[in-house]
């Protein structure tokens, strides 16, 4: 049986308690001083439709986006983190995601 407590120190962003991307949307809205997710979207040059997929869970919000975010309100990579609750100190990046396929290697030859 697992406690809130071993929850908040799990690594993975699914599993933390206080992860909440309306929150960060809510910031953004309010710090560009727009009126809605359209708006919003309008200024991230994004659907309508991610805005509304990430505030109900069904989307990640993914490190372009992040990235165009940050271009866009001038609020740090970290500050933004922050604001959804993303409080992770590493990311690990899969070292399969670096190696060539066997079966490209073998089809070249």
């Amino acid at each position: 049986m697992t406690t809130q407590l071993e929850n908040t120190s799990s690594n993975r962003l699914a599993d933390q308690v206080a992860y909440d991307p309306n929150n960060l949307l809510d910031s953004l809205i309010e710090k560009l001083h727009l009126k809605n997710d359209a708006a919003l979207s309008r200024a991230l040059e994004v659907a309508p439709p991610v805005i509304s997929k990430i505030r109900h869970r069904r989307l990640p919000v993914g490190a372009s986006l992040l990235i165009r975010m940050h271009e866009v309100s001038d609020l740090s990579i970290r500050d933004l983190r922050i604001l959804m609750g993303d409080r992770r100190d590493k990311f690990r990046i899969s070292d399969k995601q670096f190696k060539p396929k066997e079966a490209d290697s073998d089809q070249q030859q």
